[in-house]
Order: C-alpha cells, then sequence, then structure tokens
C-alpha cells in the first residue's frame, strides 16, 4: 500500500472530511487555509481563503456544494465548494472549533470554546438557501459544559446532538429543547479528554478517541458501551470503516515530547482494529510526528490521515486488507 503524501499545508492538520459521494478531500490545517483534493490521485483542487487563525474542523454539504469551517478567528464561514468564494462569516465571541451540518443541510451545529470569561457553547443555526436570507442568529445555545468542547455532532434523524471534549464526558442534547438528555458513565467511559468522535455511515453508533490510550465504541440513541479498542498511545483521531468490521486509531505522544524521543518511541502510526472482536489487526506508519486526523474514503477502500508534519496522507487498499479472514 504505497502512500500518496499531499504537501498543501505549513502546519499541523487539524480535520480531515470526504465529501458523500468521495471524490473530494477536505483539509483543515492550523495555517488559516483549508484545502480541498481529488480524492482518487490526491491533486490538490484549491483552496477557501478569508480565516486568520487556525481551522479546526468542517464539513460539507450532502451534495457538495457548501462547506463549512470553525476558527479560531473566532468565526464559521460559509464557502462555496467549487469557486472558494465565502459565502457568510457566523461571529461569535469566542474560537469556533467543531463544525457539522444537519441531515438537510438546514442547520449546523457549532462549538465555541471557553476564552476570557465566556464559557463554551453550543449552538446550532440556521443555514439559508437563499444567501440573502442567511443570519447570525442562533436557533439555541447550549451552556453548562465545563471544559472545551472538542466535537459536537448530530445524533439520528436531527432529534439529538452528541457532545464530548475536555471532561472526558459524552452528553446527548435535545435538539428542540437543549435538555440534557444522557451523560456518559463515569466509570465505564473515559478517564481523560475526549479528542474525537466519529460516527458511524448510518449513524446508528459512533467511536470516541482519547488521551486516556482508548478508543470506545457507543451507541448514538442509548449511549450504551458497545467495545473499547485498548492502545499505547494518546488518540488523537478515530474513525469507523464505512464497508469492512474496521476501525482506525491515530495519535502519538504530545508533540513537545517528540523531539526527546526516536521516531519508533512515539508510535506515530494508524493502528486498525476489528470493530467487533477489538483485537489490532495491522497498521500504517510513515507519519513523522502525531496523527491529528483520520478519514475513511465512504466507499471504503481508501483512507486519509492528517499529521503534526503538516503532510496529508492518502492510502488506497491493497486487496489483502478486503481478505482479512479473523
Amino acid at each position: 500500500m504505497r502512500p500518496i503524501l499531499m504537501k498543501g499545508h505549513e502546519r499541523p492538520l487539524t480535520f480531515l472530511r470526504y465529501n458523500r459521494d468521495g471524490d473530494l478531500l477536505f483539509s483543515c490545517a492550523k495555517d488559516h487555509t483549508p484545502t480541498v483534493w481529488y480524492a482518487d490521485n490526491g491533486d490538490r483542487l484549491g483552496t477557501y481563503r478569508g480565516h486568520n487563525g487556525a481551522v479546526w474542523s468542517c464539513d460539507v454539504s450532502r451534495d457538495s456544494a457548501r462547506l463549512i469551517t470553525g476558527s479560531a478567528d473566532q468565526t464559521a464561514k460559509l464557502w462555496e465548494v467549487s469557486t472558494g468564494r465565502e459565502l457568510f462569516s457566523f461571529r461569535f465571541d469566542a474560537p469556533a472549533r467543531s463544525v457539522e451540518f444537519a441531515i438537510g443541510d438546514a442547520l449546523a451545529v457549532i462549538t465555541t470554546d471557553n476564552f476570557m470569561d465566556h464559557v463554551p457553547t453550543v449552538q446550532v443555526k440556521h443555514i439559508a438557501e437563499d444567501l440573502d436570507d442567511q443570519t447570525d442568529e442562533s436557533a439555541l445555545v447550549i451552556t453548562g459544559i465545563k471544559g472545551r468542547i472538542n466535537r459536537a455532532v448530530w445524533g439520528p434523524l436531527n432529534r439529538t446532538i452528541i457532545t464530548a471534549g475536555e471532561d472526558a464526558t459524552i452528553r446527548i442534547w435535545d435538539t428542540e429543547t437543549g435538555k440534557l438528555l444522557k451523560e456518559s458513565d463515569k466509570e465505564s467511559g473515559h478517564q481523560k479528554t475526549i479528542s474525537s468522535l466519529s460516527k458511524s455511515s448510518d449513524w446508528s453508533h459512533f467511536i470516541t478517541g482519547s488521551l486516556d490510550k482508548s478508543a470506545k465504541l457507543w451507541d448514538a440513541r442509548t449511549l450504551t458501551l458497545i467495545k473499547t479498542y485498548v492502545t499505547e498511545r494518546p488518540v488523537n483521531a478515530v474513525d469507523i470503516s464505512p464497508t469492512h468490521d474496521t476501525v482506525v486509531l491515530g495519535g502519538g505522544q504530545d508533540a513537545m515530547n517528540v523531539t526527546m524521543t526516536d521516531r519508533r518511541a512515539g508510535k506515530f502510526e494508524a493502528k486498525f482494529y476489528h470493530k467487533i472482536l477489538q483485537e489490532e489487526i495491522g497498521g500504517v506508519k510513515g507519519h513523522f510526528g502525531p496523527i491529528n486526523a483520520l478519514a475513511f474514503n465512504p466507499d471504503g477502500r481508501s483512507f486519509s490521515s492528517g499529521g503534526e508534519d503538516g503532510y496529508v496522507r492518502l492510502h488506497h487498499f491493497d486487496s489483502d486488507y478486503f481478505n482479512i479472514k479473523m
């Protein structure tokens, strides 16, 4: 499996997202400029210029017409995917971290960080079809979470919002009322900051990765813990294969400790685990630094990883991968 190295970012990667068709890959990094690539050969298609802070996450609409990005410059921006034109900018009092479109692309959930004396929030915005109708107003604001919210995603049928972050607790909220419906159990849940969260393709379950060196699989409706994958490094990024019973975890030690250790000691590889049996089935090395972002292509035939080293690595699976027998 020979990777395609995609060099377009000058700073560490933060997030990767494929569009629904799987032909485009969007990458975010700390260098202010989200980038779109062809997902089959890794050619750079274009960039989205307008942020002046690190871009923490992005999402693309179902028809691949619009992109939303959340940035440390205290804005979340809507873009036209095909032209790179900025369509609208949502302004906040704090850095915007996690962004995601709802089913139907008429709503977006955006989280803001705890900054100065502002508490972290989860905000739902209406996304207008006609840009002239677009406003900055929030349809819902959820507060009361301690510590930074690293990810907020929509639950099944847009009825809930699932949040996870620094306080190591996963919470499910009602999207109509903003009421807290469920919280993850302290005993069976993560013990340290949850760095990443990714949903299955049918939204029925999701996986979380944490600095406590584990990833956990949860039921999206009941918040029942289904599986735990134990590894020997902090987990920064996770994803679930859309076609096979595999999950991928990536991470590594803190960037500030990297120079003190051997490249092999940092464990900067993407590790694959069997989703059901929880056993490790393989790994892909290559990044010279922790992996910060991972994404499976929706067709399940390739995946990409983004690292602290500023590279995106695109891997098309060999036939061996599809014939793994457990």
